[in-house]
């Protein structure tokens, strides 16, 4: 069986992370979670994830038993000038192959440097060696090339055929090589026909996953083969249908109709299909109303505004936006009577309203938003607990208040009811335009 035969019938790899700083904790490992959806979308299974300390001992270990398991591996990290970047003489020394200075390699740093107006240290030359037989993967966003290497691995490791795919551990430039290099080798390893592992992602908030449990109810037998998801977060529940094994069109097909199914018995929870801020969907529905949209944060602290303005093009519809954390701001910028405050409190149904209409007034424009709430941790009490936020919405000349009790730490809080708002927001924008 050659190469090529041997990853066709398995489809599948692993993926070695190689750093210290990987495991301490310092670095937050993102290459890995972009290596497998890429894996995925291409049709080859990641089926195993490890991470290794810079250690010599580690790595050998680690490569080899990866190579006796699924015959293909993928590493990132340790292609560096320094003495801990070791992750090419390992490899070659298990493929059983010397290591060979690459003049054009060479040469590309030499240039690249010299661009910069810096020069190139003698440790660079490490760089620019290369595991005999080894195709080199151009690095057009930095300076240590990936390696493509395939070949039997040493005798004591019977021989058998085996790739090793190495990759820099700068997620900027692992991501190029994946894309432009590495993905489409392996789609010519793995066949023109090969199947694929796919999936959709469907978003919604406002409701809480054993609700959505209830009302997806036996849906996913319904979709078989297709796999569902709950997946949680401060955001909401996204619900992930994944198609294993399956031609790339009729993946694409099952997804659809997946998809729909699970929208129809969702219903007003779902905002969104893949990763669209909900941010984005309340910006294009005040934009499909002709409406102008301010807001008025004290607990929120600003994160509502972040969040419309981190959309491009928000500035069409964003106005700008108030921080009235502190009582005296609220009197003054948003123009709230003091006796409001006074008599309610600050997080109070009369206050989130006065604090919604000073913001439409302050800007000139048709919408507003106003949050004030209870981060906590302290704060709280036995009518107003720590989690209480009161919404206000100023909308064409209407205003109305509603409030919700979020769990959490401060920031989760915070979090929430910044979702919170636009989802209110986004509410309202569908009835009207119905």
């Amino acid at each position: 069986m050659t190469n090529g035969e041997r990853l066709m019938a398995s489809a599948s790899i692993e993926l070695l992370t190689i750093g210290t700083e990987l495991l301490l904790g310092f670095t937050v490992d993102t290459n890995s979670a972009e290596i497998g959806q890429l894996l995925a979308a291409s049709g080859v299974q990641l089926v195993r994830r490890t991470a290794v300390a810079d250690r010599e001992v580690e790595i050998r270990e680690a490569v080899s038993q990866a190579l006796q398991r699924t015959g293909a591996l993928i590493t990132t990290g340790g292609l560096g000038p320094t003495r801990d970047d070791i992750t090419k003489k390992v490899v070659a020394d298990l493929f059983g192959v010397p290591l060979e200075f690459h003049e054009p390699i060479w040469q590309g740093l030499v240039e690249r440097f010299a661009r910069l107006g810096r020069n190139l240290a003698a440790t660079n030359r490490c760089q620019a060696e290369v595991p005999r037989g080894a195709v080199v993967l151009p690095n057009r966003w930095g300076t240590a090339p990936g390696l493509w290497l395939e070949a039997p691995l040493r005798a004591e490791h019977e021989g058998a055929p085996r790739l090793a795919i190495l990759l820099p551990g700068v997620p900027r430039e692992m991501r190029g090589l994946m894309a432009h290099e590495v993905i489409p080798r392996l789609a010519q390893w793995t066949g023109s026909t090969a199947t694929v592992i796919r999936s959709a992602l469907l978003r919604t908030t406002g409701v809480p996953e054993s609700r959505l449990a209830e009302r997806v109810g036996d849906i996913e037998r319904e979709l078989a083969p297709l796999s569902l998801a709950f997946l949680p977060s401060l955001s909401g529940v996204d619900l992930r249908l994944t198609a294993w094994d399956l031609p790339a069109a009729e993946a694409e097909r099952r997804l659809g109709e997946g998809v729909a199914a699970l929208r129809e018995r969702v219903g007003e929870f779902t905002y969104a299909e893949g990763d669209t801020d909900l941010a984005a969907v309340v910006l294009q529905g005040a934009r499909a109303a002709g409406l102008h949209l301010a807001v008025a944060e004290s607990c929120t602290g600003g994160l509502l505004g972040a969040r419309i303005t981190a959309i491009p093009g928000s500035s069409d519809v964003f106005a700008g936006g108030v921080i009235a954390y502190d009582n005296a701001v609220k009197i003054r910028e948003l123009g709230v009577p003091a006796e409001l405050i006074e008599s309610n409190g600050a997080v109070s149904e009369p206050v989130v309203r006065a604090m919604a209409e000073g913001a439409a007034r302050r800007f000139g424009v048709e919408a507003s938003l106003a949050v004030t709430g209870i981060a906590g941790p302290g704060g709280g009490s036995p009518s107003k607990p720590v989690g209480t936020v009161w919404y206000g919405l100023r909308l064409s000349g209407r205003t109305e208040a509603v409030s919700y009790v979020f769990p959490g730490e401060r920031e989760e809080v915070r979090a929430r009811a910044a979702q919170g708002a636009l989802f209110l927001l986004l509410g309202r924008l569908r009835e009207g335009s119905r």
